[in-house]
């Protein structure tokens, strides 16, 4: 399938549940071929096509962390569609590499008095309004680029903000 396709789309796969995969690859059934593995083996199968297709010796230093491929005959714009509606917001995990910043927004939170330590070891300025944590100002958590550590990934998840897509 991979040596007759005429283009195709590459991204980034963090963050991306198997449910998810699934729901993509059905809405792609009978439009584009989806490739995604292991890096080794994403390599070996653009190589095994090579002596038919040399236009896809380009993709392989594209091959770096988690990647997959869409190759089609159908027209880019209509693929491209498919995958943005099939987006979805993802929670941030501990150890996983931030792709963007995340900022907690001033607010008034759901937790309850106890959880202030929890704050205080962020450096995250609270108080206490009518039995809730309120956060007063919006607060740089994560940098791009950083990984995200158990205390701010716990926070988030508190917070039901899921920064990453």
């Amino acid at each position: 399938a991979v040596v007759s396709t005429q283009s195709g789309h590459y991204g980034r796969a963090d963050n991306v549940g198997s449910k998810q995969m699934q729901q993509v690859r059905q809405a792609l059934r009978g439009k584009a071929v989806i490739l995604m593995g292991k890096n080794t083996m994403m390599r070996k199968a653009i190589r095994g096509h090579l002596e038919s297709n040399p236009g896809l010796e380009k993709l392989l230093p594209a091959i770096k962390n988690n990647v997959g491929f869409v190759f089609t005959k159908e027209d880019l714009s209509e693929i491209r569609t498919i995958l943005v509606e099939n987006k979805v917001q993802a929670p941030a995990r501990a150890g996983a590499v931030a792709p963007l910043d995340v900022k907690v927004p001033a607010q008034t939170t759901t937790l309850g008095p106890e959880k202030t330590s929890f704050f205080q070891a962020l450096s995250i300025p609270t108080k206490i309004t009518k039995g809730t944590i309120e956060i007063l100002n919006e607060v740089s958590l994560i940098k791009e680029g950083e990984k995200v550590g158990q205390s701010e990934s716990t926070l988030l998840n508190m917070l039901n903000i899921s920064p990453f897509t």
